[in-house]
């Protein structure tokens, strides 16, 4: 599993006045489809936080093609196509409910210790799941 899809309601609050979904947001909605892929690879953010690791974002890009409106379903897909070392890079598209190519982009994540708060590389029982994930 190299990708994985979520779908997504567009709520009033992610909205500006116009019924259009803020730009902010878009991020947002990268970080539920990134939680629901580890979640499918049978991770949590949680479970790695408990196990010492934490991965914040060091990089995101966002292009903006079409708008997503109020009430709309929005499908979300994240990919992972490479296997982390000391960074981890997600990427997404983001698509209407009639099809339409509404925004695409990327976020890169880094492995840090929760003690230390010190970079340091994946590690290897993090690894093994993402290898395992990224061969079906």
């Amino acid at each position: 599993m190299s990708s994985f899809e979520t779908q997504i309601r567009v709520e009033y609050h992610h909205t500006d006045q116009m019924g259009i979904v803020h730009h902010s947001n878009y991020v947002k909605f990268f970080e539920v489809a990134r939680t629901e892929w580890l979640r499918a690879a049978g991770l949590t953010y949680a479970e790695m936080e408990r196990r010492g690791v934490m991965m914040p974002i060091v990089e995101v890009q966002v292009k903006y093609r079409q708008p997503a409106y109020y009430d709309e379903l929005i499908t979300v897909r994240a990919e992972v196509s490479e296997l982390p070392m000391a960074r981890m890079t997600f990427r997404y598209e983001i698509r209407g409910e009639d099809g339409r190519d509404i925004a695409s982009g990327l976020t890169t994540l880094g492995f840090i210790d929760k003690e230390t708060r010190r970079p340091q590389r994946a590690p290897q029982w993090l690894m093994e799941v993402l290898e395992r994930e990224l061969k079906e």
